[in-house]
Order: structure tokens, then sequence, then C-alpha cells
């Protein structure tokens, strides 16, 4: 998942960065309501972090501005106004959850993690596809109810794939999803990637559950379809 950080602590910043990283997220982060206003229309995103009172544009007028352009990214206002009003206010504004400060790192994760079920349109944290099952709650998978040896990129792949279960994603998808300067990736970083969770997930003389669409991108699905083998 790609979040975006809107924080002017640099302290808070650097430490939720760091954080959410080591879970496995792609992570942008702003330290002013301009430049985040500015990153936030240069998305998508699965999930916007925004601090209210933030220097040059505060947090609620960029979140009304988002909202009056269309922007339909959900977003967890993080705030240490924690009166009724100002929660009421934030929520009326557009705002999709808010969280007061200070707040536990868990329940951040665990909130972020509900709003983009939220987005997919996944009410349960389990995904099943065929023998491979993916907690994105507990952020690990289980073939044959084994758990998976895989490293957050990894995870993170499975996780955006399960989440578009039976649906194509382009590689420029996966790229805006995983990768936070996906100019700077070489031609084939979405293919190696790819490639190295196969090996982790697959099943010995099975077709993957990881399919190629030629021209198209990729699908996790047990449905095989031949012209779906993957690519050399």
């Amino acid at each position: 998942m790609k979040l975006l950080l809107i924080e002017d602590s640099r302290r808070l910043r650097d430490s939720l960065t760091t954080g959410l990283r080591r879970c496995g997220y792609t992570i942008l982060a702003a330290a002013d309501g301009e430049q985040g206003l500015r990153l936030a229309r240069m998305g998508p995103y699965d999930v916007i972090i925004l601090d209210l009172m933030l220097p040059k544009i505060d947090g609620l007028t960029v979140l009304r501005q988002l909202r009056a352009e269309g922007n339909e990214t959900n977003v967890l206002i993080l705030s240490a106004r924690d009166a009724v009003e100002s929660r009421v206010e934030g929520l009326r504004a557009g705002a999709d959850d808010y969280l007061i400060k200070p707040f536990a790192f868990d329940e951040l994760v665990a909130r972020i993690q509900a709003l983009a079920r939220r987005r997919f349109g996944k009410r349960s944290p389990i995904i099943e596809v065929g023998y491979l099952r993916v907690d994105t709650s507990a952020r690990i998978a289980y073939a044959d109810g084994v758990p998976l040896d895989l490293t957050a990129r990894e995870f993170a792949l499975l996780e955006f794939l399960a989440f578009h279960k039976n649906r194509i994603v382009s590689r420029q998808d996966i790229e805006e999803a995983l990768y936070e300067d996906r100019f700077a990736l070489s031609s084939n970083a979405v293919e190696s990637a790819v490639c190295l969770l196969r090996k982790k997930i697959d099943r010995p003389n099975q077709p993957s559950l990881i399919q190629t669409r030629r021209g198209l991108g990729y699908v996790l699905t047990e449905t095989f379809e031949p012209e779906g083998e993957p690519a050399p």
C-alpha cells in the first residue's frame, strides 16, 4: 500500500515514516500543507495521514480542497485537537477517520489497514486464493497452512495482488503502489519482484496463482488460463 503522511513535526514524521516502511508500506511525507497538497494531487495513494495544525496551509483546508477537486482517497486525521467539535468538523470536512495524539503506533496501523480494506470493499482481513491465505492484518501469508517467509516488499506485492483478486493489474499499477519513485526503477523491477514471489508461493509442477496477461499485467487467481502462463 502507498501512503502519504502530512505532518509538520519532524520527529513524529520521521518516526512514523520509519515505522510504516518497516511494516512494508510505501510512504511519502510532507512537512507542511502546501507540499502535502501538491503530493496528494500526484497520487494515487491508499491512505492519506493528515495533521490539522500545519504551516502554510492548515489540514482542514487541504482536506476540503482535495474533496472539492474530487479526490476520494481515504483520509485519516492525526491531531492533538481532542474536542468533540474538532472531530466532528474533521469528519464533516471529508475525513474517513480521526485519531487523537498521542496514539499507539499499532492502533494507527490497524486504522490504516481498515481504511485500505474499505477502499477495496473487503470487510475481512483474510483473503484466500486457492491454497493461499493472506492475512492483511497480521501481515503474513500461508500456503496450505504453512507460513511463508516473505520480505516486507514481497508481502506488499502479494497484498496488492490479493486486494485485486481476479482482476488484472498493470505493471504501472504495481509500480505506483509499491515504489516511492517509479521513474527511478529498472525496466524489469516488477517482473523480477513477481518472479521472486512466485518462487515462494507456487506449488511444484502446478500453474502459478500469479498469472501473466501478456500486454496487460498480472492477476492473482486460481482460475488457470493457458494464455496466462508466466513469461520467461
